[in-house]
């Protein structure tokens, strides 16, 4: 189940929506199209467009994949703009284990990938490809924001 909430707004005004939905890999699809349909009234650049596709692509399959253990929770979605700078944002919560993705240390990519440590290249990725990757944990849940200027 999911439910979904955007205000209609020209292209090119402000923008906001908000996704709450299972956190299930399955869903992904469903992040996708709300994402695509935000960006499509946003007017967002191809190249801004696409890096923000693949973060928020990894960021939702590692909450799916590892915020709830075993069990499946939810996960909230809001994607908004900012008119000065411009930027797109879009920010996940979830109330799974608590973890700060940013502590994380980057991968060393100058190694060849076969000796490299598994795990860490997406949220690197994602931190290298966002003007702004932000944590905090706050009312029993992971919030992760992304920015990304347009």
């Amino acid at each position: 189940m999911t439910d979904f909430d955007m205000s209609e707004n020209r292209k090119s005004a402000p923008v906001s929506c908000e996704l709450k939905l299972e956190a299930r890999k399955d869903n992904l699809d469903r992040v996708i199209e709300v994402l695509e349909d935000v960006l499509d009234r946003t007017g967002c650049p191809m190249k801004a467009r696409m890096q923000l596709e693949v973060a928020v692509e990894e960021i939702f399959i590692n909450i799916a994949s590892y915020a709830y253990g075993t069990d499946t929770g939810m996960a909230e979605i809001r994607m908004w703009t900012e008119e000065a700078p411009e930027a797109f944002l879009v920010s996940f919560a979830d109330s799974g284990i608590p973890y700060d993705p940013m502590k994380k240390e980057d991968p060393d990519v100058s190694l060849p990938a076969s000796e490299r440590e598994i795990g860490g290249l997406g949220i690197y990725l994602v931190k290298k490809s966002m003007d702004d990757v932000t944590y905090r944990y706050e009312d029993g849940k992971n919030i992760l924001t992304l920015k990304k200027k347009l």
